[in-house]
């Protein structure tokens, strides 16, 4: 059945028709994807406010910072990328930096600041976008299917199906919890989170629109269900919080004047300050590459030489969302692999962007509504876009152990070592040695950008 499309105004400025998506496609993939990280308006405020920052005020900061953002994406590149403060970066900032090192905060979000501001003469330049390129079309598949691995392994641990224990991870004990008394709180969200992702896996089956966006509401809904009849009982010290909105305090948006404007530079010159920037600047250039290939490569926006076009206005819309969060209060803003969602949902341009942005924008004033939906309810959309994901490990050419070797590391580093980042660096590393030993490396021919990363790589590891 052939989609409706929009002959007006949307139609004009993103372009739908040409990218074989409609205007309801789109929206719907706009609210999945809203919906699977707008967990990180809770839990971004938590992170920071151990570094001794306003929540509050670090609320509005990661509303407002994703909402400009996103916004920007949709504007620059016109592609279906959301973008918030990272998850791993607000930890690094808040446990690493401020706890441990022992900066201010305030010197933190300065340091996030530069961050952005060399992403973007990064972006103007050609130094990204060549990177990107750089990076040869298997392992640009296999980065996909490490995200999609990579995202799945965190639904289940936000939702404690998967969970610490003397195996390193293992499965949550439903027996355990019945004895130590938490089934009615963490165990009932458990066997919630596995009845929403076969739920959705139907959805999956039976093609319905909107299958994973209906995933996450039937999920919560359940939820409500539970707390209403008593079988799921909120338990603050284990993390479970009511599933119904709290209106209690009203519709108000929390000030920003706490965070706003707060940077110090005092300590700019200083050798720790410059690793710990460099420190963000790494992670958020592989973090952001990676989603990038990974989401764009599932949703076959790479052209036949594996380039993604428009590239450079995406990574412009991620380096000034960085300096723009950093000052509003909050750490670096990256584009998030959550964002696949909204791509396995259909969505193909800038519309899904904006539809995400002005959600962000209404969460301000609907906060008890969206801080409401819990993570044993997103879970199932995680797990089943990972998934998706991972069906282009189909295109890895598993006949030539020299790409495929490198990508399956590349794969499974991403998991087990629960960063991009990391799997990007393993990958290239393996890939340029692999095929440098084996004299495959001119018929490859491996482009010197990729040498020069794979040192930069080892260099990493041996000296940060």
């Amino acid at each position: 059945m052939e989609r409706n499309t929009n002959d007006g105004f949307l139609q004009k400025i993103f372009h739908l028709s040409e990218n074989h998506t409609d205007v309801k496609t789109e929206v719907v993939a706009g609210i999945t994807t809203f919906m699977t990280m707008a967990y990180i308006l809770a839990v971004n405020p938590s992170i920071l406010g151990a570094a001794g920052m306003d929540s509050g005020a670090v609320f509005t900061a990661t509303a407002l910072a994703s909402l400009v953002a996103t916004l920007l994406m949709a504007g620059l590149a016109n592609y279906p990328f959301v973008l918030a403060p990272g998850m791993g970066l607000n930890a690094y900032f808040a446990y690493t930096v401020v706890l441990n090192m022992g900066y201010t905060w305030e010197m933190a979000l300065a340091a996030v600041f530069i961050e952005g501001i060399l992403f973007i003469l990064l972006s103007l330049t050609n130094v990204r976008e060549a990177i990107f390129n750089a990076i040869p079309m298997n392992l640009k598949h296999a980065v996909s299917v490490g995200i999609g691995l990579f995202i799945a392994f965190i639904g289940l641990q936000n939702a404690k199906v998967v969970v610490d224990g003397a195996t390193l991870v293992t499965m949550f004990s439903f027996k355990g919890s019945i004895a130590g008394g938490t089934f009615h709180s963490v165990g009932i969200t458990v066997l919630l989170a596995i009845i929403g992702i076969l739920i959705t896996a139907v959805l999956v089956v039976k093609n319905v629109k909107g299958n994973i966006l209906w995933g996450i509401l039937a999920t919560w809904a359940l939820g409500m269900i539970c707390q209403a009849v008593g079988l799921y009982q909120p338990n603050p010290e284990l993390g479970m919080y009511s599933v119904f909105p709290d209106f209690s305090r009203g519709f108000g948006v929390p000030s920003m004047a706490p965070t706003f404007f707060k940077l110090d530079f005092s300590k700019i010159l200083s050798v720790d300050f410059l690793v710990v920037m460099f420190a963000f600047l790494f992670v958020d250039m592989f973090d952001t590459l990676g989603t990038l290939i990974g989401v764009a490569s599932k949703a076959d926006m790479l052209d036949k030489d594996g380039k993604l076009p428009q590239i450079r206005g995406a990574l412009l819309a991620d380096a000034v969302g960085t300096s723009v969060g950093a000052l509003f209060g909050t750490s670096t803003t990256t584009t998030f692999v959550e964002s696949a969602a909204g791509v396995a949902e259909g969505g193909r341009t800038g519309l899904t962007a904006v539809v995400a942005a002005i959600l962000f924008g209404l969460s301000l004033f609907l906060s008890p509504i969206f801080l409401a939906i819990p993570s044993f309810a997103t879970a199932p959309a995680l797990v089943i876009v990972g998934f998706l994901m991972m069906t282009s490990v189909t295109k890895v050419d598993f006949s030539d152990f020299t790409e495929a070797l490198p990508s399956y590391i590349a794969i499974i580093a991403m998991p087990f070592m629960y960063s991009i980042s990391e799997g990007i660096a393993m990958g290239v590393i393996s890939y340029v040695f692999i095929n440098v030993v084996t004299g495959n490396a001119k018929k490859k021919k491996i482009s010197v950008l990729m040498y020069i990363l794979a040192v930069l790589f080892v260099l990493k590891y041996v000296l940060i």
